[in-house]
């Protein structure tokens, strides 16, 4: 019943060889359909590990999985490496998002990476969504999703009614 999941992944995780052998073997072993899993990788991490991250990125995405670039924008040469990294999703800093319903400058920056990414064919994401305001101008702008504690509070998979089929939230 879960569409998607998305996975946070540390600079750590993805120069370390044996995680990628890890991820492959649980996608064989477990029949879960490698288009659901979604893998965040932030900017910084991606950019920090670059050799690291591709191998990773190229391997897993030619199985199926997709990966979200995360925090864009925070790094000093972000649309460099969003030429070269084999990403699907682009997710919008939180650092750009708020503030934009009242700060110009904030709006056309998130404005302008949106356009880029359509673009560049990937599917763009707010994150850092706090209140109904920002959620409007975002939608406004059409981005593809959006993230945000205004939206839903992140919690632990297994309190989700997924992961425990005794609940009936």
């Amino acid at each position: 019943p879960i569409e998607r999941l998305a996975i946070n992944l540390s600079g750590e995780t993805i120069a370390d060889e044996s995680f990628l052998d890890f991820v492959v073997s649980q996608l064989d072993e477990s029949g879960v359909a490698p288009n659901r899993v979604l893998f965040e990788v932030t900017e910084t991490a991606a950019i920090a590990n670059l050799d690291s991250a591709l191998r990773f990125m190229d391997e897993l995405r030619g199985r199926g999985v997709r990966f979200v670039l995360d925090d864009f924008g925070s790094g000093l040469s972000s649309f460099a490496y969003l030429k070269n990294l084999p990403v699907d999703y682009l997710k919008i800093s939180a650092e750009f998002v708020h503030g934009i319903e009242t700060v110009p400058m904030q709006r056309t920056l998130v404005r302008s990476i949106n356009q880029i990414g359509h673009e560049l064919g990937l599917t763009v994401i707010g994150e850092g969504v706090e209140s109904e305001a920002i959620l409007s101008t975002l939608f406004e702008m059409r981005l593809d999703y959006v993230q945000g504690h205004w939206i839903a509070p992140p919690e632990p998979l297994v309190s989700s009614p997924v992961a425990d089929p005794t609940s009936r939230r």
